[in-house]
Formats: structure tokens, sequence, C-alpha cells
């Protein structure tokens, strides 16, 4: 194994363009993960094989080995490969791990790349380092899992080697991880929505947030829409932190109707939704600096407010990002200075709630909520009513228009039909008024067996000479002698 500094292969080769810009940044990157500014750089040192079949990076005195660091991660629109990715996210490390920090993981694992299928991987790795911490974590369905936290560029690094190209952060901290210290609004445009709509919902975002004393941090997405979130003070649950971002969602729809939705079914929504359920419990987000699965490797960009009516979430890559941090450094450096309070949000959930907006659905694996409104799509609900509607006229014209007689019941349908042929010996002037359809034959289907039911649809006969039911003839009904046996 040969030592190399950021700059260099093995054998003296200029590296890639990542590389030099990590040198520029790792003071950034590295230093204090807290401040914006940067400070003094620390060591770090690259070991990589002669024969390009791993590497051995040292990070703050761990060893971090990636193994096949040469397999294309992005291979269409742009071409990287993993060590591309762990270069990547070192350069910008001191807001990657901000995003973060003492925060359990759900891994989002890309084993194959970009362009294969992920899989989220809940539960750490059992191989992994010492160094690295997990907390166990509780889910709606009653289960746990043990989730990886991690602290430093060396825990990113590491998680990056997996294929975790996306970072997933639950909005807890390791210390309480029952109250949220982060709601988070997630703007998800709908098909064929302009990205111009995008930032005004965003911008009203911020107007609501201001009005109620919070302050929102936004980001692209990565992909089509944009993130904003809001520090707050550790003190709600995770049903109280969702209520306030539906109250949220409610309000900002109500401002600019025409843009925004706070509808979770899609066959209601339009333009840009607000996604509350983001915040339920066990659901997580691309956090900040996080690559995104698409060809021309797109970041989840922290943003200034100034910045949003004219950002373009092209221009944010992961081969321009480490320059934009170089340069600005991180935009959200003092986000866990600002928590605030939801009470002001929770009060707008208390007059929406007062005024009949109940609760919203909930995603489907979790229990059914106090409140919450029927858990189906409407077009399906007015397809029930509808149905049941129509099963009641049915009903309702079988009770006055369809007066049915059973004639016979019998494992045979000879001897059901001999029953019939009886009953209507005894009375043929009704016999005579029968249509074809109006004897009805019905296969029964028993536990073990089918059987055989006739009835007859006196519909044309005059009130006054239908005759009434009667015992059937013969009455041989097998599910009633089974369930006799059964008692």
């Amino acid at each position: 194994m040969q030592s190399v500094r950021p700059g260099q292969r093995a054998g003296g080769k200029p590296d890639s363009y990542l590389w030099r810009v990590l040198l520029q940044s790792m003071s950034c990157g590295f230093a204090n993960a807290r401040h914006r500014n940067c400070q003094a750089e620390k060591g770090v040192t690259v070991q990589v094989k002669k024969d390009d079949t791993s590497a051995s990076l040292s990070i703050d005195g761990h060893e971090v080995r990636v193994t096949h660091p040469d397999k294309l991660y992005f291979s269409k629109q742009v071409k990287l490969t993993k060590l591309d990715l762990v270069q990547y996210y070192l350069s910008v490390g001191a807001g990657a791990v901000r995003g973060i920090d003492d925060r359990p993981l759900v891994l989002k694992r890309f084993v194959n790349g970009a362009e294969g299928e992920a899989f989220y991987q809940k539960r750490a790795p059992s191989d992994r380092p010492s160094w690295l911490r997990t907390v166990t974590l509780s889910f709606p369905s009653g289960r746990t899992a043990e989730e990886l936290v991690v602290d430093g560029p060396a825990g990113l690094a590491w998680i990056v080697n997996l294929g975790c190209i996306e970072l997933h952060p639950h909005p807890v901290r390791s210390s309480d991880l029952d109250h949220p210290d982060e709601l988070r609004v997630d703007l998800d445009p709908g098909p064929g929505v302009a990205w111009s709509d995008v930032r005004a919902v965003a911008l009203e975002v911020r107007s609501v947030l201001e009005e109620v004393g919070l302050r929102g941090w936004p980001k692209t997405s990565g992909s089509r829409g944009m993130h904003v979130n809001v520090r707050i003070e550790p003190r709600w649950t995770f049903t109280e932190v969702r209520r306030a971002a539906l109250a949220l969602s409610r309000a900002v729809e109500r401002r600019v109707p025409a843009l925004a939705s706070s509808k979770w079914w899609k066959e209601e929504r339009h333009g840009v939704f607000l996604d509350y359920n983001q915040n339920a419990k066990d659901r997580t987000t691309s956090s900040a600096y996080s690559v995104r699965p698409l060809p021309d490797a797109r970041v989840s960009a922290p943003l200034e407010w100034d910045e949003v009516p004219e950002c373009d979430p092209a221009d944010f890559t992961v081969l321009t990002m480490p320059q934009r941090f170089v340069t600005i450094g991180d935009p959200h450096a003092e986000m866990d200075s600002s928590g605030g309070s939801l009470e002001r949000l929770l009060e707008l959930a208390a007059r929406d709630e007062a005024e009949g907006l109940g609760d919203a659905p909930w995603p489907p694996h979790f229990r059914k909520a106090e409140g919450e409104s029927a858990r189906v799509a409407p077009s399906r609900a007015r397809s029930a009513a509808k149905k049941k509607s129509a099963d009641t006229s049915r009903e309702r014209v079988a009770r006055t228009k369809m007066p049915l007689v059973v004639i016979s019941k019998s494992p045979s349908e000879e001897a059901a039909r001999d029953g019939l042929q009886r009953w209507k010996d005894k009375h043929p002037e009704v016999a005579d008024r029968l249509a074809v359809d109006d004897v009805l034959v019905d296969r029964m289907r028993g536990r073990s067996s089918v059987w055989t039911r006739i009835r007859v649809n006196l519909r044309h006969v005059p009130e006054e000479l239908r005759p009434p039911q009667e015992a059937p003839d013969p009455d041989d009904d097998p599910t009633r002698s089974s369930e006799a046996q059964g008692g």
C-alpha cells in the first residue's frame, strides 16, 4: 500500500477534480462541523492499493476502507466512481455531517450504483467499526431496530462505502428519540408543475413560518422539489409535530390555492403538494448535501432565502458543490442555534379542528388515528357509496317489486325440481302466470358440497293471488345440519 496525499493517485498521477477541491476544503469539511468559517487544516492521508481494488482512508485517526473504489456509480450524463462519491462527501464534510450529526440513520443502499435498484436498511451492519455507535429505535409497527449514528467524516465515508448515495436521518437526536428537534416541510410538485411554482410555494412557507415565530432553512431536494427544515425545541411528540406540519400545509394552501395543495390523495392534488406526513414517525427525507440518483448527480443544496427566487436545481451537483462550499461555506451553519416553538402552529391546528378540519390521512402502515378521515381514496369512497346505494336500491326493489318464495332445497337438483313441479300442481293458476325467468334455480355451495335451492318470483302474479311462503318441499339444506352438528 502506498500513502498518497489528496491531489494525486498512487504512482504520482493527478487525481480527480474532486480531490483537488477536497484539498482546499479539508479545513471546512473536517475541522469543525458546527461553524461555517474554515478552520485549520487537519491531516488526511489516503492509501490506495496498486491494483486499485480498494482504498484505505485515514480520517481523524480512523481507518476507512473503500472497496471497489473505481466502480462506476454514475455512468450516463456524468461518470463518477464510488471513490469520487467518498471524495465529494469529504469535501463538503462539515455541511453533510451537520445534516446527520447525532441522528439515527436509515441506510438507503445503491450497491449497484445510482442506475441500479436501491434498498432500505434500518438495522446497523453487524460488522461495523467499533468507533461507530448505534441507538435502538421503536417503530409504529411495534418493532425495533438498532440504527447507526454518524458523528463525523469518518463515519460518513464508511456509510458511503456501503453504497449510501443518499443520507436519510431521522428528525431526532440520539439522546431523545421520542421528541423531534426538526419539522420538515417537503414540497413535492406534481407532474408538469413548473419549478417557478415550487419556488413561489417555498417563499409562502417562509412567510407563514415567520408569522408564527419560526425560521425555515431552505434547500433543493436534489430532485424536482424543495425542502424547508425548521429547527424546533424537542418538546413535542411526533404526532404533535405532524399536527403542526399539517396546519402549516393548510395555511399555505389557503394563501396560494392555485399553486399549493395539502391533500393526501393524489387524485385531489394539484400544483405543489406539502407532504405533512414526512413528519410522521419512521419517515425520513434526504438531508443537506445528499447526492440523488439522477443522471447529472444532483445534490440537495442548502440555500440562503435570497437565492430561492432564482435558483436552479441543476446548478447543484457533485461536481459543483465542493467549490461552492469552499467559496461560501454552509448556508445552514447556524441552523442549530434557531430552535423555536410550535405553540402558535398548534394553535392554528386547533382553530382548523374547531372549524371542522379534522386530522388528514396518515401513511398506510400507521394505525388509524383518532379524528382521522377515512383512509380511502375519494374516488374509491364515492364508488363504494354508489355501490352501497345501488345495493340498497336493489334490496328495496327486491322487497317491494320482487316477491320471492322458496320452493325447495335439496342436495339433488332433480329432487328440488320435483318439488317445484308439486308446488305448480298445487297452485295451477299461479303457475300459469309465471315467466321463464321467474323460476330461479340457485346452485348453493356448502362446506363440502353443492346443493340446489329453487325460488319463484311472484312479480307477475296479482297480489291477492300470491300464495304465502310455505315450508320448502323438500327442505334438505345441508348447511343447517352441519351447523347443528358443529354446535
